[in-house]
C-alpha cells in the first residue's frame, strides 16, 4: 500500500507543500484523489524536486480533467497544451504579472493550472496567491447581500486585444502571443461563485479580465470594482512561493488569484504550464 502523502501548510490563508510523491509516475487513483482533496482544502499546493518530461506533465494534468489549448498564446511546437512561460534576460515585461485568475473570459474558465519550473533566476520571480474564499467571507453582510445576484463581464481584450498595452512588445517577446479582434468578446459570470467541490462561496472578479458589471457601464462599475480588486488581495489572504528548479505549483483557479512577481530583470525564467478545463461558474 502506498505511503500517505505529507501535507504541510505554508501560510495561514492558503497553500500547502506536498512531499512523498513522484509526479512523473503513473499514480494510483487513490493518490490522485488525495492530491485533489489537498488542492480543494488548501487552494494551492506545491511540490519540490520533481523531474517530469513534457509527456509526463501532460499525463499528470489529464488525471484532473481535459486540458485547455490557449486561444491567444502559442503552445510548445510538439505539445500545444503546454505553454512555455518564458522571460529572457533582455525582456522587461513578464507573463502572468498582475493579480488575476486564468482565462475567466471563457464560458468555462480553468479548473486549475499546473506550473513546472524549468529554469528560475537566482533570486526573484516568486508567485503570490490570494484566497478568494477569504476575500468573500470578510466582506460585510451588506456588501455580500448587494453582490449576491450581480454578474460581471469578463473579456481578454486588455491582454490580447488590438489595443492591448503588451502589443507594443510584439516582435520583441520570446513568447508567441497573438493580438486579435476575437479577444474583444465578452462573457458574464457571477460576482460571487460557489465552488463546485467545496461548496464555499468566493469572490470572482479581478483586474486582469473583469471589465465591468453586467448592465452597467465601465465608468459606473469602476469604484466598486477597484475596491474589490484591492480587497481581494489583502496580505492576510495571501501566500508567496519561492521557486526552485523542478518545483511545481498547482492552483485552484476557481477560488484563487495569483500574481507572478516581475523582479528579476536581466535574468532568465522558463516555466511549463498546463491548464485544466473547468465548468461554467455558478
Amino acid at each position: 500500500m502506498a505511503q500517505p502523502l505529507t501535507v504541510t501548510r505554508i501560510a495561514g490563508a492558503l497553500g500547502a507543500e506536498i512531499s512523498g510523491v513522484d509526479l512523473s509516475r503513473d499514480l494510483d487513483n487513490s493518490v490522485i484523489a488525495e492530491i485533489r482533496r489537498a488542492l480543494v482544502e488548501h487552494q494551492v499546493i506545491f511540490f519540490r524536486d520533481q523531474h517530469m518530461t513534457p509527456a509526463q506533465h501532460l499525463a499528470f494534468g489529464r488525471r484532473f480533467g481535459q486540458l485547455q489549448v490557449h486561444d491567444f498564446v502559442d503552445g510548445m511546437m510538439d505539445n500545444e497544451e503546454i505553454i512555455e512561460v518564458r522571460k529572457e534576460e533582455y525582456e522587461m515585461r513578464n507573463f502572468g504579472g498582475g493579480w488575476h485568475t486564468d482565462v475567466s473570459y471563457l464560458e468555462r474558465p480553468a479548473l486549475g493550472s499546473i506550473l513546472y519550473a524549468r529554469e528560475v533566476p537566482d533570486a526573484g520571480g516568486d508567485t503570490m496567491f490570494a484566497s478568494q474564499y477569504l476575500a468573500y467571507e470578510t466582506l460585510s453582510d451588506g456588501m455580500k447581500a448587494m453582490l449576491g445576484d450581480m454578474r460581471a463581464v469578463h473579456s481578454a481584450r486588455r491582454s490580447y486585444g488590438l489595443t492591448a498595452p503588451r502589443r507594443a512588445d510584439e516582435g520583441k517577446t520570446s513568447m508567441g502571443i497573438r493580438f486579435t479582434e476575437e479577444a474583444h468578446a465578452e462573457i458574464d459570470h457571477p460576482v460571487v461563485r460557489t465552488h463546485p467541490e467545496s461548496g464555499r462561496k468566493c469572490l470572482y472578479v479581478h483586474g486582469g479580465f473583469t471589465v465591468r458589471f453586467k448592465d452597467m457601464t465601465a465608468e459606473e462599475s469602476a469604484p466598486l470594482l477597484e475596491y474589490l480588486y484591492r480587497h481581494a488581495v489583502r496580505p492576510e489572504f495571501t501566500c508567496r512561493f519561492r521557486w526552485r528548479n523542478n518545483s511545481i505549483a498547482f492552483w485552484d483557479n476557481r477560488c484563487v488569484q495569483h500574481n507572478a512577481i516581475n523582479d528579476y530583470d536581466g535574468q532568465r525564467r522558463v516555466m511549463h504550464r498546463v491548464t485544466i478545463e473547468g465548468e461554467r461558474p455558478v
